[in-house]
């Protein structure tokens, strides 16, 4: 502020005096042609006559015409150079939106582009930076925020004691430790414009901008606005879109303004701040992200006076991925937390009655909510596949890939966009955290030379609180034949407690490609553990999946950090005579 006014002074002082000139002085300084010098020395009349008094106005006026074309030359020079030094000093500061993408001078050329933003592509960038400590890593991103973890969205956050949790995004893990759910702070990454000179490379974000064309011939993109960006390789990390119940799409603009889809930042943000306002929500769907949010919200029901609702066409919570049994202990669970499950509930069609929104049922039955929330399953981001001329599978949807997560020769595809073969299991396309982190690694690795196949076995988790979580790896359908073999769950069988022992609270960073090396199945003289009986509760357990007599799939129920051993399980693909004794390999029959 002071400079500011310093500057402003000065731009308005008036030129220093220049004393009075005597006419001879005056006629030395300007340079007077001679025909008038000539006239000066014939005319030497008095002082005062006219000829005299005319050459003496005619030079006064000449100079004060000089002298006031240089006081205004100096005045604007000056004040030019005020207004761009205000302008300098007041200019806002880039913030994380504006560094994210917004006036931002955009390289022409990148060497590695990761087209989006999420868990796939920085687990690349960090694998290309991992094997290439100098490449130029540039990550476009149609979300505004920087790369960031998607679970604790549906878990964590919501049970937070801080009130200010939905601007800081920070929470308490089950084991108490304190984290952010960005990947790395935004000192972390390199100045979209500074990415082709900056030294020892590194990596940029561009957030808010979405490719929207691919010339793979060219290897050129387009972005939204125009810009177009060439590269060498490419990995394309689209993520998914939450899908949309057709009821709800036919609904029209007054119920569409009711809904959530979760899925990012703003999507928590926003319900969060509902929940407060609102007297009941409904969430539509059973599976993992319905179940987590209809548990996290079930707890503020209690204390809130909320309403949650959550109702699905299955026969109980998880009713696809768990056995009936399973699947009917944990919708009694979720019911204890406070929500009001509604299974085998197939929505007909939505409308605005009053101030409420009114959930028609096909079976006649009718609820009356405030906001729906909708949790069905996520479309895979293919868009591109149409102006690159890549292959989208018509069964599992994504972009069809080769073992090495190529869908071209510089062109990879990781996450939950990516269609792979799995050499056990047969093609597949997976949507969890875990996925994301080995896929986007094993790119990240192949796109600087590694050529190594995508084998690893992937788990997903899911928490229903603090206290009762699962983690599965492989086909986990409900379709299939299971054995489950359980025992009684002790103080250390939560997930809080797994997450004490590990030192994370993101399971699958300790878990991720680790393998056992060797399994021994033997007879034991420890007890053998079995099925409960109807009415006991599932404390601790594991619920193999077969297909043709072999483990496909393993889920382990409140048993944590064992997930080497399922993996290896499932890469053998050997026949099991007594899943008794195998189970025996993850010490359920410890106290």
């Amino acid at each position: 502020m002071f400079r500011c006014r310093g500057a402003l002074a000065r731009a308005l002082r008036p030129p220093p005096p220049r004393g009075r000139a005597q006419a001879g002085t005056l006629l030395q300084r300007w340079n007077v042609p001679p025909d008038l010098q000539l006239s000066r020395q014939v005319q030497t009349g008095v002082p005062g006559e006219k000829g005299s008094n005319k050459f003496f106005a005619f030079i006064v006026g000449l100079t004060t015409l000089g002298a006031g074309a240089y006081v205004y030359k100096t005045l604007k020079d000056n004040k030019e150079r005020f207004t761009s030094r205000v302008s300098s000093i007041t200019r806002p500061q880039d913030d994380e939106s504006s560094a994210a993408g917004a006036h931002v001078k955009v390289p022409s050329h990148v060497p590695f582009l990761l087209i989006g933003g999420g868990t796939a592509a920085f687990a690349a960038a960090r694998s290309i930076r991992a094997r290439d400590p100098g490449a130029r890593v540039l990550i476009v991103s149609e979300d505004p925020a920087l790369p960031y973890m998607r679970p604790p969205l549906s878990k964590e956050l919501w049970f937070s004691d801080d009130p200010n949790v939905t601007e800081t995004l920070r929470f308490k893990q089950w084991n108490g430790k304190e984290r952010s759910i960005y990947f790395q702070p935004p000192s972390f990454y390199v100045p979209v414009q500074d990415l082709p000179s900056v030294e020892n490379g590194g990596v940029a974000v561009l957030c808010g901008k979405k490719v929207v064309h691919m010339d793979v011939r060219g290897n050129t993109v387009k972005l939204s606005d125009g810009t177009q960006i060439t590269y060498d390789k490419c990995l394309i990390a689209t993520g998914g879109t939450p899908r949309n119940l057709p009821a709800i799409e036919r609904a029209g603009k007054d119920v569409q303004k009711r809904l959530t889809l979760f899925r990012k930042i703003e999507d928590f943000r926003n319900l969060e701040k509902i929940s407060r306002e609102v007297r009941s929500i409904t969430i539509i769907g059973g599976g993992f992200l319905g179940s987590e949010l209809a548990c996290a919200l079930g707890r503020r029901a209690r204390t809130r006076g909320l309403e949650v609702i959550q109702l699905f066409p299955e026969n109980g919570n998880m009713g696809k991925v768990l056995p009936e049994y399973l699947s009917n202990w944990t919708t009694e669970k979720v019911r204890r937390e406070g929500v009001n499950v509604l299974p085998n509930a197939v929505v007909k069609s939505v409308s605005v009655s009053g101030n409420r929104l009114v959930i028609q049922l096909k079976d006649g039955r009718k609820v009356e909510t405030d906001h729906i929330v909708a949790a069905v399953g996520l479309e895979p981001n293919v868009e591109l596949a149409k102006s690159a001329g890549l292959e989208v599978d018509s069964d599992f949807g994504g972009f069809r890939v080769n073992a090495e997560l190529q869908a071209r020769s510089n062109i990879w595809v990781a996450g939950d966009a990516a269609c792979f073969y799995d050499i056990k299991l047969g093609r597949r396309r997976v949507e969890h955290h875990d996925h994301a982190v080995v896929s986007g690694r094993l790119a990240g690795e192949n796109m600087t030379g590694a050529a190594k196949p995508y084998w690893h076995q992937s788990m997903f988790w899911s928490d229903l609180g603090p206290n009762v979580g699962y983690e599965a790896i492989g086909l986990v359908d409900s379709s299939l034949p299971t054995v489950g073999v359980f025992a009684k769950a002790t103080a250390k069988d939560t997930p809080k407690s797994a997450t004490e022992q590990s030192g994370t609270g993101i399971r699958s960073e300790s878990e991720t490609e680790a393998e056992a090396s060797e399994v021994h199945i033997s007879q034991s003289s420890s007890p053998t553990p079995q099925v409960p009986k109807q009415g006991e509760d599932y404390g601790k357990g594991v619920i193999f999946y077969l297909r043709d007599k072999v483990v496909v799939g393993i889920v382990l129920w409140n048993i944590f950090n064992r997930m080497p051993i399922a993996r290896k399980i499932i890469k053998d693909g050997e026949e099991h005579e007594d899943l008794n004794e195998v189970a025996k390999l993850f010490n359920i029959h410890e106290d």
